[in-house]
């Protein structure tokens, strides 16, 4: 299963079905650029699925993602006489939020809430009915919003919190991996079928052994390497004398980068 050049490791695959048998949301940890957000993107593309994606930012509350009510919108329309009859109805003035969407949405669905771990400790806790019900009630009108179909719903965290383990128990986990040398090959073709042999393999040895330094602050991730590699193909680089040509797409600390050029 792939697509957008996403290859898709056996016990990823796992995981999503499992959740899909279960009805409970898939939360992914793993490092930064393992493919977790793509998971989502991928599975809407190869399934022709719709894709309703929730950001979550550190200031982000629980209720952004069901809805939004607009009341300075509707105090702006109140200004003007043209708008006497709209204004008299809360639900024009309401935003569904991305799970709200999803919930109304009469085909099959998924629904991205992306790096859950950026908001408040409290903020998963605060989505533990609408996960488990699949429905919401709108305060400002008393309607209530139920989901048609349960939308497959995959939920991103880098581990820069602890998740509450009320909302854990309530999730289908999975930790993606870095992937191994002779699966980085296969991500690598997906992404570009006709690359050299030899390039391929002398660039994936640098890029581990840079993932090897101990003292590196942040690790060249997959995204990167895809970066560098299209630099390396699309400048017809040669990997033979040692140095690492176009470092910065790997490595992107100005310590790490010291560190680096002195080892290589």
């Amino acid at each position: 299963m792939s697509s957008l050049n996403y290859v898709v490791p056996p016990a990823l695959e796992e995981a999503v079905h499992v959740s899909e048998i279960t009805g409970r949301p898939l939360l992914l940890k793993g490092e930064p650029g393992t493919g977790k957000t793509l998971l989502a993107e991928s599975l809407a593309q190869s399934r022709g699925l719709g894709i309703f994606r929730w950001h979550v930012k550190s200031i982000s509350q629980a209720k952004d993602g069901l809805y939004f009510y607009d009341a300075l919108s509707r105090l702006n329309d109140s200004r003007f006489a043209e708008n006497s009859e709209k204004i008299k109805n809360i639900e024009n003035y309401i935003q569904l939020g991305a799970l709200g969407q999803a919930f109304e949405s009469e085909s099959p669905c998924i629904v991205l809430i992306d790096e859950i771990d950026k908001a408040d400790a409290e903020f998963p806790n605060d989505l533990l009915l609408e996960l488990d019900q699949m429905e919401f009630s709108i305060t400002e009108t008393g309607r209530r919003v139920q989901a048609k179909r349960r939308p497959l719903a995959i939920i991103t965290s880098n581990n820069e919190k602890e998740l509450p383990d009320a909302f854990l128990r309530r999730c289908i986990f999975h930790y993606i991996d870095f992937p191994s040398s002779d699966f980085m090959k296969v991500i690598v073709r997906s992404h570009y079928p006709d690359i050299d042999h030899k390039l391929l393999e002398s660039s994936l040895e640098i890029f581990y052994k840079l993932r090897a330094l101990g003292d590196l602050k942040k690790k060249p991730s997959t995204s990167e390497l895809i970066d560098w590699m299209r630099i390396l193909i699309h400048e017809g680089a040669a990997l033979s004398d040692g140095k690492i040509p176009w470092v910065g797409a790997l490595i992107k600390n100005e310590e790490d980068l010291r560190e680096v050029k002195s080892r290589f």
